[in-house]
């Protein structure tokens, strides 16, 4: 299968940070697998794919792999719409992966849906439900498979919980509450040229309203969101340090609770980890907690201080020998492969794929729900009031529940 991947920084191949992210690593591994077929890496600036190609190169000398890549454009062009140009060129089968910033989701994945190609997006699928229910109706009409790059969904933790929620063992939940946080580089530095375009509930709470919708089945009914402007705004940028969002969520057999998703983006660069995240959900017979940062692994170095690394997301291994990588991130991206080459070769339905695949279809209602955390921010934290239409929405609340086995006792 030809791979198409439309973004080339930190997430696709770790460029500003010492790893190689978690795209090419997870297209590597896969390659072992599925051989044959080219990839080709499309960014917007010619010096910066040159980055790109070395560190990418490097990971593929360390893995001791050889499959061909093409990177574009060369070093003198920038071209914001260059991918156009190659995606016109792929033969079938393809895939695409876009990590691209936010506001460009509907653009590229519209493009890429329009060419053929199966399509996984980086969370968000986009900023708003109006454009993520027109790639919906567009990924219809062209009946290729595509699917949002929601990696917890892998995580052991979150599938344990899922298992612990459906047992009833914690009875009828009340409430989530979930924090999450990452370093100040990540808005100051890594997205400097477009963090005008996101925010920080966008960019990190999408996954845990994804999470909660996955683990119980209930659709978020109506929302509010408040945020803090200091810190960014002392830099020059117009954007919230911090945002706090609360959603109340509705299910079958009148399930119902509320989650408080408390986030920001201001952790000290020094912090032992990229990201600090913990999810506790309290039900009537029991309380579950999960702190998504603290994996039991703790490094203290000379070179680089404190360290917390999380061995179950995306870690490479072999110093002395070929390098190798495993974790949920790499399982997240090889699902989505795996799927749209069977799909290819039509061992595989559409209709056949996974139903805990993380879908454009699925990914409706959590679209839905940080459009409405974001008109909350524009009114002062009103509560906005969050509609699931069937005709946008492929299955009603109370099949959700039946499809999941999530039938708490009301």
């Amino acid at each position: 299968m030809n791979i198409v991947v439309i973004g080339s920084g930190m997430y696709v191949s770790g460029r500003g940070t010492d790893e190689y992210g978690i795209v090419m690593p997870a297209i590597c591994e896969w390659k072992k697998a599925y051989p044959e077929g080219c990839v080709d890496i499309i960014g917007t600036h010619g010096q910066r794919m040159d980055q790109t190609k070395i560190r990418i190169q490097q990971l593929q000398m360390a893995m001791g792999l050889k499959f061909p890549i093409r990177f574009h454009p060369s070093s003198h062009v920038t071209d914001p719409y260059y991918y156009k140009k190659i995606m016109t060129r792929i033969s079938v089968p393809k895939a695409a992966i876009i990590a691209v910033p936010d506001h460009l989701h509907f653009t590229v994945a519209y493009d890429a849906i329009s060419n053929g190609f199966h399509t996984l997006v980086a969370k968000p699928l986009t900023p708003t439900i109006k454009e993520a229910i027109s790639l919906c109706q567009l990924q219809k009409k062209k009946k290729v498979y595509c699917a949002v790059e929601f990696h917890k969904r892998y995580d052991e933790a979150n599938i344990k919980l899922k298992d612990i929620l459906r047992s009833g063992k914690l009875g009828v939940p009340l409430y989530f509450v979930v924090e999450y946080s990452q370093r100040k580089h990540i808005p100051y530095e890594a997205f400097s040229s477009w963090v005008s375009k996101t925010n920080v509930f966008q960019y990190l709470g999408v996954h845990y309203v994804d999470i909660i919708y996955y683990l119980t089945g209930s659709l978020p009914v109506r929302a509010m969101a408040i945020g803090q402007k200091k810190w960014l705004k002392g830099k020059g940028i117009n954007n919230y340090d911090a945002i706090q969002g609360v959603l109340e969520w509705k299910g079958f057999q009148g399930l119902h609770f509320f989650s408080y998703i408390l986030t920001h983006w201001v952790d000290p660069n020094l912090s032992s980890a990229l990201s600090d995240q913990r999810i506790q959900v309290i039900g009537t017979s029991g309380k579950f907690s999960s702190d998504q940062k603290y994996r039991g692994v703790h490094v203290i170095s000379d070179e680089k201080g404190v360290e917390d690394p999380n061995p179950y997301f995306t870690l490479g291994y072999g110093v002395d020998g070929f390098r190798r990588y495993s974790g949920y991130g790499i399982r997240s991206i090889h699902s989505f492969l795996t799927d749209a080459y069977l799909i290819s070769k039509k061992r595989l339905n559409l209709e056949d794929v996974s139903k805990d695949a993380p879908t454009f279809q699925e990914a409706l209602v959590s679209t839905a729900a940080i459009d409405a955390i974001n008109r909350s921010l524009k009114s002062n934290g009103k509560w906005v009031t969050i509609k699931h239409e069937k005709k946008r929405f492929i299955h009603d609340v109370s099949f959700f529940n039946q499809r999941r086995g999530c039938e708490l006792p009301s």
